[in-house]
């Protein structure tokens, strides 16, 4: 069968969209289905991840505490040793430190800086009430501006404004110094137990597409991150990571799901062991074919002929003169059967690697990619010859598939 008809001719379509009809969505979801968005989703950690978090976030309160609790018994203002705010700073740390929310500049330089924002209220607001809203809003703001938003930020500038703390070294101690001992605890903790802390947040730079290859790049993420116009409690390399994964991943369930019978070709080109070699020839020069099965006359295989089988049914080695090499090979694919071979069975490989039809295309690719195969015939369920798989039919299929998940498959592969 030729390779160039083998590309496109027999596949079948390999997945199925299914169509929604947004019209036909029901009503009553409508009128509700608001009320889902209030029950809470499953946590999707296991409970190794579980007991991971709550031992860190315990060690490092502890850590900080002792420290802390021992610093604050020399000072000269008998502040708290302690503040509530880090309690909501360790989650964020040892619960998600992937976070750009977790990192180490946001916990504290958006700790220090909302306390003192929060104590500049107390001095220049009178209003107690307007006084936290304006404490937690502009704390928000300040953070926004450098980079450092951090949920306990909120609450710490809070938390000085109804507690009426007015000194500003307050923002030093005990809040800087909890924040800083919480971060050198969770960089321990989180790195000791297979977390990286901090966690890299600036895109690493993507390397240009090479001709030909799908163009879709970071670019396209950052330009859908930018449309969404939300904060995300997830870096830009990690969402990354997670989209291409969920690619690959679907990528290799759908080629799980591919049988040798989807993409075979089955118009196939036979002989016999009774063909002359210069016809069999002929068949692959008409044809541009790289093999050509055998089969008796119940269809069953029996063997392979290929170009590489003329050649070396012509001994042909380095050893010899170029014309002389050629001599025997001529003879065949000129037309006449001189020489001591002249019939297929003669010269064929008669250990065939074969496939069943109903075999999973992905138990093929290891051969196709490092044994050196380039088709395998499918047989049934018995060794009736039904149809041929070629480089190009698995190629074709994959290509179908996913061109994007494709080349990731083979970069992870080191193909």
């Amino acid at each position: 069968m030729p390779e160039t008809e083998n590309k496109h001719k027999h596949l079948r379509p390999l997945t199925a969209t299914p169509q929604h009809d947004a019209s036909s969505r029901p009503t009553a979801f409508a009128r509700t289905g608001w009320l889902r968005a209030f029950w809470p989703t499953q946590i999707g950690v296991d409970w190794r991840e579980r007991l991971r978090v709550v031992v860190g976030a315990t060690l490092g309160i502890l850590a900080t505490a002792l420290a802390c609790h021992w610093l604050g018994g020399t000072a000269a203002v008998a502040w708290p040793w302690l503040v509530g705010p880090m309690g909501a700073s360790a989650i964020l740390v040892f619960g998600v430190p992937a976070s750009p929310l977790a990192q180490p500049w946001p916990v504290v330089g958006g700790n220090t800086l909302s306390t003192l924002l929060g104590i500049a209220c107390v001095h220049w607001v009178g209003s107690p009430e307007l006084a936290a809203a304006i404490a937690v809003g502009a704390a928000i703001a300040l953070m926004f501006a450098l980079r450092c938003l951090h949920p306990a930020g909120g609450a710490s500038a809070l938390a000085v404004v109804l507690t009426g703390v007015s000194d500003p070294t307050f923002a030093f101690f005990p809040v800087m110094a909890n924040s800083i001992l919480l971060v050198a605890a969770g960089i321990a903790y989180n790195n000791a137990s297979g977390r990286a802390y901090p966690h890299m947040q600036l895109p690493a730079a993507a390397p240009a597409p090479r001709e030909g290859e799908d163009k879709a790049t970071g670019a396209d993420l950052d330009a859908v991150i930018a449309r969404y116009n939300q904060v995300l409690d997830i870096s830009r390399d990690d969402l990354q990571t997670l989209l291409q994964d969920t690619q690959l991943h679907a990528y290799q369930r759908t080629l799980a799901n591919i049988r040798c019978d989807d993409i075979m070709s089955r118009e196939l080109i036979t002989v016999s062991m009774g063909t002359p070699l210069p016809l069999a020839w002929a068949l692959f020069r008409e044809h541009h074919i790289k093999a050509l099965p055998v089969v008796d006359a119940a269809g069953n295989i029996v063997g392979i002929v290929t170009p590489a089988d003329f050649i070396r049914a012509a001994e042909i080695d380095s050893s010899t003169a170029l014309d002389l090499q050629l001599r025997k090979l001529r003879d065949w694919t000129g037309g006449t059967a001189a020489g001591k071979h002249e019939v297929v069975d003669q010269i064929m490989t008669r250990q065939v690697r074969v496939a069943s039809a109903d075999q999973r295309l992905s138990s093929l690719i290891p051969l196709f990619g490092g044994s050196g195969h380039h088709h395998i015939p499918i047989v049934d369920t018995g060794s009736h010859l039904v149809g041929i798989i070629t480089q190009s039919d698995v190629v074709s299929a994959l290509s179908r598939l996913n061109p994007a998940s494709l080349s990731l498959s083979a970069t992870r592969e080191g193909r």
